[in-house]
């Protein structure tokens, strides 16, 4: 086993991992039972409009458009925009069938290349934990918010938990990591999620990058099933006076 298989992958590795990866990536979620559904649940704390008409929202890491369809589902007229820093996954995105108003553009949150506001609200799912600089892009995603916006940061957060690190950590060994290999030929990605979602910001820590980022009324809830603790909606709005 070399280094990066057994220790996982630095950060800027991490979106051609996806591109790898891309062609497995829907099969791997729809065996993580609640996956599609707590991505919704998040949707739905951004307390969006009824129908989201006029609207316009942004997917931030939208990957292969899992969160996205969450933000259609909550949001059906609104206007969408998704980025992703991986090609291939932006590409699987992209070939599924869409209502008008989606669109896909591919950048790093470090860029947002092709990605203007204000928008209304952002989803921001699995995106966080493998950035550099998670608290400066949450300030560069405010800057896109308009005046009273609201952010949904939905992520893996164990550190705080012990029971939260023991279900993980168990669950990786003996599904996650296993499954990934069986179905991909290759575990390196999936040991990287194991270890990322370790090392990532406590609960309070995460809510405490969300304020210094400048978001106010900052909010927590976890999901239900296995994930309870584990999978977390951090919720903040833009100020009123976005600076």
């Amino acid at each position: 086993m070399n280094a990066l298989a057994r220790d996982g992958l630095p950060r800027g590795a991490v979106p051609s991992a996806f591109d790898t990866e891309a062609r497995f990536y829907d099969r791997l979620v729809g065996a993580n039972p609640g996956y599609h559904r707590h991505l919704l649940l998040s949707a739905q704390r951004l307390d969006l409009p009824f129908d989201g008409n006029r609207l316009r929202l942004l997917d931030a890491g939208c990957g292969t458009g899992a969160s996205t369809a969450a933000l259609v589902s909550m949001a059906p007229g609104a206007r969408i925009t998704a980025f992703d820093a991986s090609r291939e996954m932006l590409a699987r995105a992209r070939s599924k069938t869409w209502p008008e108003g989606v669109e896909f553009v591919h950048t790093p949150v470090e860029e947002l290349a092709g990605v203007e506001g204000p928008f209304d609200a952002i989803l921001a799912a699995y995106l966080l934990r493998n950035l550099a600089d998670p608290t400066g892009q949450l300030r560069r995603l405010r800057g896109l918010l308009r005046p009273g916006g609201r952010i949904a940061v939905h992520e893996y957060s164990v550190r705080d938990s012990r029971r939260a690190r023991w279900v993980w950590n168990a669950v990786c060994a003996a599904v996650i990591i296993p499954l990934g290999k069986v179905t991909t030929g290759d575990a390196t990605l999936y040991r990287h999620l194991r270890r990322s979602v370790a090392e990532f910001d406590g609960i309070g820590s995460l809510t405490r990058r969300l304020t210094d980022a400048g978001f106010t009324d900052v909010h927590t809830a976890t999901v239900p099933g296995w994930q309870r603790d584990i999978v977390h909606t951090v919720v903040g709005t833009a100020p009123q006076e976005n600076s």
